[in-house]
């Protein structure tokens, strides 16, 4: 049973019902985890500029902290996915 307080939305190309998570809701290890697997799948192209695994990492974590992305479950496909939020 999801959290108290989450938060339900449904894929338009889907019948899962995603789930948010707050970043307050997951041990560093778990937020490190999905942050991590996110920036390894994600395939953002830089330009000139090389940017470490690290850097992209924090810059993930800083867009989740300051609430200009979210961290969404589906509980169908047991996976996460980080979005902007549009703030």
């Amino acid at each position: 049973m999801p959290e108290v307080g989450a938060q339900f939305t449904v894929h338009p190309w889907s019948t899962s019902i995603l789930i948010r998570i707050s970043v307050v809701e997951l041990s560093e290890e778990a937020l490190n985890g999905i942050v991590e697997t996110f920036v390894l799948r994600e395939g953002t192209d830089y330009g000139f500029k090389e940017v470490s695994f690290q850097e992209k990492c924090t810059d993930v974590l800083g867009q989740l902290e300051r609430g200009e992305a979210e961290i969404w479950f589906d509980p169908e496909s047991r996976s996460t996915d980080i979005r902007l939020t549009g703030a």
